[in-house]
């Protein structure tokens, strides 16, 4: 018997696209990450639907823009009744499967209006985005909330505290034994007090190999998501990847006096946060910088170790392998932590991805310049599995036949991203109404354009200024520029997909009978001649 098709779509958190050896990266070594895309299509130019945790992998769950799903903002719910991955995967017969994090948070209003309990099964698979979680761990585990079971395995392994995550895993040691809080910038430096195959990124990969060897016996196909917390704060690696790099490895700052000179408000109210203050510091940078790496260089490792086991299982001939990002890491660059904003550092994503079919060998090792966004993995899943991505549903696209070759005369000549800043301190300094506190993106590959509502647009010419140290959002000569990706953004804005309930095969199927039939009788018709026409036309018999 043919062994079923899987799909393995590996996701870091907070990994910026040029930290990589096959992206560029000039120290930092990522030999297996490398090798993977040898063997795929590593895409040059792929975006996500916003720079912010919570609402991009909302995106990527749905196959939807942030505008027609709803979740804005990291604990925003993803409402009961949007459709997800995993509903169109379960319709083909297709496990969906969680290992790691998603930053969902469950729609329990929605849930208790439609009489359905959270733990039941259809509970669960709307609190979980539509995945099954066979183990879900998003970090950021607070004193007090309940456990994952990483921290029952820490304490299992004798890694005793209230908060073992924080206490053990993401956190240092003084020399007298001193906890050194790694959330504090300035520990970044320090090695974690977790022996390092006990930290979070090779667990994880070991539960995805035991989700493996446990569906293997099961037979059918299965997409499993597995989601890495790290390189995401806090930054703090064990050893030996705490001290595998040092201040020399650090890049110089992105960045331009300029840019705090003419900073856009929204801009200049963002390099004011707390994080972005400290982050532009060159001590931080010296401290976070090199951490952030090994964190890097752990998962590279990992990345050797799954290969190795999918190749020893024989998967490899049957299994898409995916490997992305959810968002990136500005590190000091722009005068900026976090993400937030559109520069390439934050909305820019590493994207390799590996069909294992022979139709796609003449593009192995390949670099695609198309523009791509999140939301078309998505389709890409689906088609890949043979069925049909439901496009009445689906905004993104199938990179099927960009993986086998082709590129479709009609591919997208613009992608777009979002950003609501209404949750943030950054509304009350700018003193915005909450529903003004949004910003768009389109990028066309070389001009990428900002709206923000309430105030100018941002504008930078990336191949003139391939750094995006200049806002031209100003520049008169730049009008016409300004104009088209306007009249881009707002086609976009006015034609959301939001016919869900009904297929376009449907509407299409009904628009060419060109005529209105309710309950058998043929309406706005002249005379009896008009009407024996249209009988014939239709193929109804003669009254």
């Amino acid at each position: 018997m043919s062994r079923p098709k899987n799909v393995l779509w590996i996701m870091c958190d907070q990994l910026r696209y040029d930290y990589l050896g096959c992206t560029g990266h000039p120290t930092l070594k990522t030999p297996n990450i490398d090798a993977m895309a040898k063997r795929g299509v590593r895409f040059s130019n792929a975006y996500v639907q916003s720079p912010i945790c919570g609402p991009s992998r909302m995106s990527f769950y749905t196959g939807r823009y942030m505008r027609s799903h709803g979740s804005h903002w990291n604990g925003w719910p993803l409402r009961v009744g949007e459709p997800t991955l995993g509903d169109h995967l379960k319709k083909i017969g297709v496990r969906n499967v969680l290992v790691g994090k998603t930053h969902m948070t469950p729609d329990l209003e929605g849930l208790k209006m439609l009489g359905i309990a959270p733990d039941s099964i259809i509970g669960v698979h709307v609190a979980e985005c539509g995945f099954e979680p066979y183990e879900r761990d998003d970090g950021l585990h607070p004193t007090g909330r309940p456990r994952p079971k990483y921290d029952a395995y820490l304490r299992e392994r004798g890694y005793e505290a209230p908060n073992p995550w924080e206490h053990w895993a993401n956190s240092g040691a003084d020399d007298d034994g001193s906890l050194q809080n790694g959330w504090l910038l300035v520990h970044a430096d320090k090695a974690a007090r977790v022996a390092e195959e006990d930290s979070e990124t090779p667990y994880m990969t070991r539960r995805a190999m035991d989700f493996i060897t446990e569906a293997e016996a099961n037979g059918r196909p299965w997409c499993m998501h597995l989601s890495y917390i790290k390189p995401h704060w806090p930054y703090i690696a064990p050893e030996p990847y705490a001290s595998m790099y040092g201040p020399g490895d650090v890049l110089p700052a992105v960045r331009s006096e300029q840019e705090k000179q003419s900073a856009h408000p929204v801009f200049a109210a963002y390099m004011d946060m707390r994080y972005s203050r400290n982050m532009s510091r060159d001590e931080a940078r010296e401290k976070v910088i090199p951490t952030y790496m090994g964190l890097i260089k752990q998962i590279d490792d990992q990345m050797g170790v799954l290969m190795d086991f999918l190749e020893t299982r024989g998967l490899l001939d049957t299994t898409m392998i995916v490997f992305t990002s959810d968002h990136g890491d500005y590190l000091g660059d722009h005068w900026m932590g976090e993400k937030d904003l559109f520069h390439d550092a934050s909305a820019k994503i590493p994207l390799i991805v590996i069909d294992p079919s022979t139709a796609a060998d003449a593009t192995r090792g390949t670099v695609c310049d198309a523009l791509i966004e999140a939301i078309d993995l998505a389709p890409t899943f689906i088609d890949y599995f043979g069925g049909k991505p439901p496009d009445h549903i689906l905004e993104g696209r199938s990179l099927m036949p960009l993986l086998h070759g082709g590129r479709p005369a009609d591919w997208r000549k613009v992608v777009f991203s979002e950003y609501d800043y209404c949750m943030q301190d950054v509304r009350l300094k700018l003193n915005q109404p909450i529903e003004q506190c949004r910003l768009f993106m389109v990028f066309d590959g070389r001009w990428k354009y900002i709206h923000a509502s309430g105030f100018r647009p941002m504008l930078y010419d990336l191949l003139e200024d391939p750094q995006e140290l200049v806002d031209r959002g100003e520049d008169s000569s730049c009008a016409d520029v300004m104009a088209r990706l306007q009249s881009a953004l707002f086609e976009w804005a006015l034609h959301p997909k939001g016919h869900i309930t009904t297929s376009t095969e449907k509407i299409a199927a009904y628009a060419e009978k060109q005529l209105q039939v309710r309950n058998g009788i043929l309406i706005g018709i002249w005379d009896e001649a008009e009407l024996s026409a249209i009988r014939k036309k239709i193929g109804v018999p003669p009254a």
